[in-house]
């Protein structure tokens, strides 16, 4: 089905809907102390408000696919841009931490849940199989243009004028893409019922597990931090993960029976037989796991042991944005018939070289200068894969089903997301803490009595920190001055270590990513598939 309008803006507006709802996380992130200041909370406060809204995001993905089919793709999209900018509006004005919860992470979380998976059900309705491959690479590079660019736009913005600006300006875009929705292609809606005991289930099991995920570096995975929470012996994310996944298999095994009954499941189980699906969400799902992992690392490398500010940080993340989008629209445009299993291969390749890079660039002269080459090939990996995945799995099943693919798809980047950020996290806390003890025990200027307290009070998890703020609190409690120097030379040691642990762990996920490229299909999208080749 051909547009109303002209492609250039039906993708302008897909587009910048995908790049509004990834921008905020990445701009919070670098302005998370200005914003804890400002409405009166901590650095936790805010980090709470960052995991509400991947968990509200995340547990309502599949429900807000299904009520996409049920309104029409059009108008979920504009019910989710309404939602999402009254949400916009509410943040920009919070007074507190409650207000911002609101506005942000439940607002916000719940119009992206509509959003979302009707921005890929409108790219199938509005161009045809032979051009949704390029569509899907330029709409995918836009949400991944926003984890790279908006440190640097949150850094500016908050730097220079005030971090509300930036939710201000969300609203604008909000308003500028409802003005022009009706020039965009709609799928009329299904009369379908909703399936409310499995949309229960499946934000309970995909709300607990991923809060499990999200917390686990605050209570441990297995066993609870010293002085942490405990629940019957373990850290409470034992009991929310197998709850969770517990309750995801009530969930799949409701759907089955609505299948086999006759009723209208949430999600057709049999989409799970699709050979090719399952493959595109498998990469989807490592995408995001290596994609976030990286972000969460880098960033520190560049503003805590190289102590850049957030706009520095911005500008060395952006050769990243830059390779990305050449990449994704390159691909399509020059290779429209490129094999799509190759390109997903050779994309996560590139991957796996820049982080290889940047595991041998931690060392102790390491400057800004060693991320740009692993930034370009990262961003040409990231580019490869946005620019086939999204075709990947709409085309492995009929049109009418490209919202509930819509769901699946963004339940997998989320959750891909969330473990990436917990596990990168988590190993590079535990090898800091690791290294840092032992380096306090190994080091003959730091007094033993030092090295007891300081093994003792970071048997937690050691803070990550920069040469200066380490230094200051050491000066505020007196620290004798040589005692000081080796304490902050073991603490650089450590961090580096630290981040070579993190980026290694990437690079091992994106090899294992490589062994589950054999349910890409070889053939472009828009090249006919048989029943028996998509489902074998």
């Amino acid at each position: 089905m051909a547009a109303k309008t002209g492609s250039g803006l039906v993708l302008a507006v897909l587009a910048s809907g995908q790049f509004l709802m990834t921008l905020d996380s990445s701009v919070m992130n670098v302005s998370m102390a200005t914003v804890a200041d400002d409405i009166g909370t901590t650095i936790t406060g805010i980090q709470t408000a960052i995991t509400m809204y991947t968990l509200v995001m995340a547990s309502l993905m599949i429900t807000g696919s299904k009520i996409g089919t049920m309104l029409g793709r059009r108008r979920a999209f504009a019910i989710g841009l309404v939602i999402y900018g009254v949400g916009s509006t509410v943040t920009a004005i919070a007074p507190n931490l409650t207000v911002l919860l609101i506005g942000w992470s439940l607002l916000e979380g719940i119009g992206a849940a509509l959003i979302m998976p009707a921005i890929v059900a409108l790219v199938a309705a509005n161009f045809p199989p032979d051009r949704r491959a390029g569509a899907y690479g330029l709409v995918a590079a836009a949400g991944a243009m926003a984890v790279a660019v908006g440190p640097l736009l949150g850094g500016a913005v908050t730097t220079f004028a005030s971090w509300r600006y930036v939710f201000v300006g969300e609203v604008v875009i909000v308003g500028a893409i409802l003005l022009v929705l009706r020039k965009i292609n709609d799928v009329p809606p299904v009369s379908i019922r909703l399936d409310v005991v499995g949309s229960a289930l499946s934000v309970i099991g995909l709300g607990m597990f991923v809060y499990g995920v999200l917390r686990s570096s605050e209570w441990g995975w297995v066993q609870a931090k010293p002085g942490g929470t405990e629940l019957a012996g373990v850290s409470p994310v034992v009991w929310l993960l197998m709850g969770g996944l517990l309750v995801i298999y009530g969930f799949l095994r409701w759907e089955a029976h609505l299948a086999e009954t006759g009723g209208d499941p949430l999600i057709d189980p049999a989409m799970f037989r699709n050979r090719q699906l399952t493959g595109g969400l498998s990469m989807f799902f490592a995408q995001f796991l290596v994609q976030a992992g990286v972000f969460f690392a880098v960033p520190l490398f560049l503003s805590v042991v190289l102590e850049l500010s957030a706009l520095q940080t911005g500008l060395r993340i952006l050769p990243l944005s830059i390779a990305l989008i050449l990449a994704a629209i390159g691909i399509p445009r020059f290779r429209p018939h490129a094999n799509p299993r190759r390109v997903i291969r050779i994309g996560l390749t590139s991957m796996i070289v820049g982080i290889l890079i940047l595991v041998a660039g931690m060392d102790p002269g390491a400057n800004a200068g060693v991320v740009m080459i692993p930034m370009l090939f990262l961003g040409f990996g990231l580019g490869a894969l946005s620019s086939q995945l999204g075709a990947v799995t709409v085309s492995a099943v009929p049109d009418s089903q490209s919202a509930e693919v819509g769901g699946l798809q963004n339940t997998a980047t989320n959750l891909g997301a969330s473990l990436g950020t917990a596990l990168i996290g988590s190993i590079l806390i535990a090898t800091l803490t690791t290294s840092a003890v032992a380096g306090l025990a190994d080091n003959p200027s730091v007094p033993a009595a030092v090295s007891d307290r300081a093994t003792t009070e970071l048997a937690s998890g050691v803070p990550f920190l920069s040469d200066t703020q380490l230094q200051k609190a050491l000066d505020e409690a007196g620290v004798p001055t040589d005692t000081a120097t080796a304490v902050v030379d073991v603490n650089s040691d450590a961090r580096l270590q630290a981040l070579r642990a993190a980026f290694t762990l990437a690079g091992l996920l994106a090899i294992a990513a490589l062994f589950a490229t054999g349910r890409i299909p070889r053939t472009p999208t828009g090249t006919p598939v048989t029943t028996a080749e998509a489902t074998m």
